[in-house]
């Protein structure tokens, strides 16, 4: 394991390049492109405007860049620096911008939801899609890029409607049984649509590409329902995570209930590994570092505080949500499975300190993390069973079914007055590096795959 030095970056853009040759940054109306491996600058582009997203196309040739406040998005050449492309939505405005998975045509949201405006960057044409639905998750391609499910609302029904990619005519067009749609999610393998209605009502459809319903699964009534859905990397398995505090997995066969697993206050009896953060109030010597400890260029990382194994019964520290407050701080709002389907990380909200996670052949729990600040953001390695978290401190977490480990990180030579602080982070596609984003800098921490412990 090892760290680089600090980049600047603005409103958390960064992001990875599909074929992972590249990292790219934003700082307010400059592009950055560095190469991943070394993290020197490649390209220096400059925009119009200060960026508000930015992304990569599936081939890794050009970059998306949208400026929102003046409905403007540009795009650049990675092959041919001096070619660049601009898109001005004029006075209808512009709130999300995207790439179609071939890479070559740019759809652009207007605002108040108007359309959907299709740009192709090889023939110039432009195509309209109307009635696109202001919703959490409305737009959602198949992963071999071969379809787009578009959520619609007209005449104050929901609609599904099913595009075909390579020239955007219109497959499927089907009335969905719900009040108030609010997502929807294609499998991996591209045979099933989940749609999911508002958490007014608990309701999952489950539709194939023919628009036919498949099965619909509702756990309960007359409570806030439904929060985060995902399915696993397999296709076998759907979670839902809801209001209760519970995950519901579905299976892909009959599309019913498998597992449930719940989220206790208190931990008795249990196989499962239970790692408290314990935080070191006294100084660390040199002399006293763990193999996880780094020294590189006068900045170096010491284990200042670590995970222990607690035994059961084991109190989980429960945050109450205020009443009075809309959006409450309770349920299940984040599912990940790790890439091979085996495990399932979730987050419920009332208990923000603590990451679970399940075994997805046992159905049972495998482990439990218990931090000493509630957790931000939480990533599986794209290709082996270790997750990666981070809690909005100056220290990077990793569980893997062999441990855990717990590193600090003290930058001293940066222009960072306060301290490295993560907020998010991202695996690198190969799962040998990772980027660690803090408020206004970023580091990389490429990864000793030899280590076990990780």
């Amino acid at each position: 394991m090892n760290f680089s030095e600090v980049f600047k970056h603005s409103n958390q853009l960064c992001k990875v390049s599909p074929d992972g040759k590249y990292l790219a940054t934003c700082v307010q109306y400059r592009l950055v492109v560095r190469d991943m491996a070394t993290l020197q600058i490649l390209h220096l582009y400059t925009c119009l405007d200060q960026i508000s997203h930015m992304d990569w196309s599936s081939d890794s040739l050009f970059i998306l860049c949208a400026m929102y406040k003046r409905g403007l998005v540009q795009v650049w050449s990675l092959e041919q620096p001096e070619w660049h492309c601009k898109i001005d939505e004029g006075s209808i405005g512009l709130v999300s911008s995207r790439w179609s998975p071939d890479g070559r045509h740019i759809l652009n949201t207007t605002e108040f939801h108007l359309r959907i405006t299709v740009w192709s960057l090889c023939t110039k044409a432009v195509s309209y899609i109307k009635y696109p639905k202001a919703c959490q998750k409305g737009i959602d391609f198949s992963r071999d890029g071969c379809y787009m499910a578009l959520a619609e609302r007209r005449d104050c029904k929901d609609y599904v409607s099913v595009f075909v990619c390579d020239d955007w005519h219109l497959l499927r067009h089907f009335e969905t049984e719900t009040q108030d749609l609010t997502g929807l999610e294609w499998s991996p393998n591209g045979c099933v649509l989940a749609v999911w209605d508002s958490c007014l009502e608990y309701k999952v459809l489950l539709y194939s590409l023919d628009g036919r319903l498949l099965s619909t699964f509702s756990a309960y009534e007359w409570s806030l329902g439904v929060k985060s859905v995902t399915w696993s990397p397999s296709s076998q398995f759907l979670a839902i995570g809801s209001y209760d505090e519970k995950v519901r997995i579905l299976n892909h066969i009959t599309w019913k209930k498998i597992a449930q697993f719940d989220h206790p206050t208190t931990i008795n009896n249990t196989k499962a590994v239970l790692y408290k953060e314990v935080e070191r109030r006294a100084p660390v010597g040199r002399d006293e570092l763990s193999l996880h400890d780094i020294t590189a260029g006068g900045a170096f990382i010491s284990s200042q505080s670590k995970y222990e194994i607690c035994a059961p019964p084991v109190q989980i520290p429960v945050v109450k949500p205020d009443p009075d407050r809309a959006n409450p701080k309770i349920g299940v709002s984040c599912l990940a499975f790790s890439a091979d389907s085996r495990y399932l990380a979730t987050k419920n909200d009332s208990m923000a300190s603590v990451l679970w996670v399940w075994e997805m052949q046992k159905s049972s729990l495998e482990a439990v993390l218990e931090h000493t600040a509630a957790v931000r953001c939480f990533q599986w390695d794209p290709r082996r069973p270790r997750l990666a978290l981070c809690t909005g401190n100056s220290k990077l977490y990793l569980w893997s079914p062999t441990g855990c480990v717990c590193v600090s990180i003290v930058i001293t030579l940066v222009f960072v007055s306060d301290g490295f602080q993560v907020q998010s982070l991202i695996w690198h596609c190969g799962g040998d590096s990772l980027i660690l984003l803090g408020k206004d800098h970023l580091c990389v921490c490429f990864m000793d795959t030899q280590d076990k412990s990780n």
